[in-house]
């Protein structure tokens, strides 16, 4: 799935029951994470602090759900390993697993070539993270290779930064941005402009070249 590309409508069977995608997502952003399979150790630690910090995607009017290749009745029993590993997780499980076996899905989500699906070793390479925005968009995606495991708080470092230029377009987030701190003002954006949109001021860095395209404001 490229940038901006549309995830299309899905019909899944979950650890919650049956979804239609476009249905369940709503009005809400989602994180749709995939694995390659069910109890393997550092997908297991990623699906539980992820639970653990819904509370902080529900602020953020963020959907998770997890994709995983083997069949729901597995999930259950993965579901009731992770509760017991990661003993923080408060209440019942509180976000889906999919049950993909065939690994259509999986194809259709450009996660695996058709050819591939039935070769279990390129199976193993499902490690796709999207964040997709309300009107069904792909806005970042991230893959991981098995070793690695990902980086909750800079999911929703992502979230954050998305939805605050998707508010305010007329800035972008730095490198190691997180918020609070400065933006940075898009090129687009004449000084006069910005002195208009930004009546509290604006930074302007010089450079060598004498291009004077970077300019920070705080957080508005």
């Amino acid at each position: 799935m490229r940038l901006g590309q549309t995830v299309p409508n899905f019909k899944a069977d979950t650890t919650k029951g049956p979804i239609n995608f476009h249905e369940w997502q709503g009005k809400s952003w989602v994180v749709l994470f995939s694995h390659p399979a069910d109890f393997t150790p550092v997908c297991t630690t990623e699906l539980g602090r992820i639970a653990v910090h819904q509370p902080e995607f529900a602020k953020r009017n963020t959907k998770c759900l997890a994709h995983s290749v083997d069949a729901l009745n597995s999930h259950v029993d993965w579901v009731n390993d992770i509760k017991s590993y990661c003993l923080d997780i408060p209440g019942e499980f509180p976000y889906p697993i999919i049950a993909d076996p065939t690994r259509d899905l999986a194809v259709s989500l450009g996660m695996l070539d058709e050819e591939q699906k039935r070769d279990p070793e390129v199976g193993k390479t499902i490690r796709a993270l999207f964040i997709i925005s309300p009107d069904h968009k792909v806005r970042l995606s991230m893959f991981y290779p098995m070793s690695t495991g990902r980086n909750v708080d800079e999911i929703l470092r992502v979230i954050d930064s998305l939805q605050l230029t998707d508010r305010l377009k007329v800035v972008a987030t730095p490198a190691n941005w997180t918020p609070g701190t400065k933006v940075m003002i898009l090129p687009t954006v004449t000084d006069e402009e910005a002195k208009k949109l930004f009546p509290k001021g604006f930074d302007k860095v010089s450079m060598p070249s004498g291009v004077n395209y970077v300019r920070t404001t705080e957080n508005y």
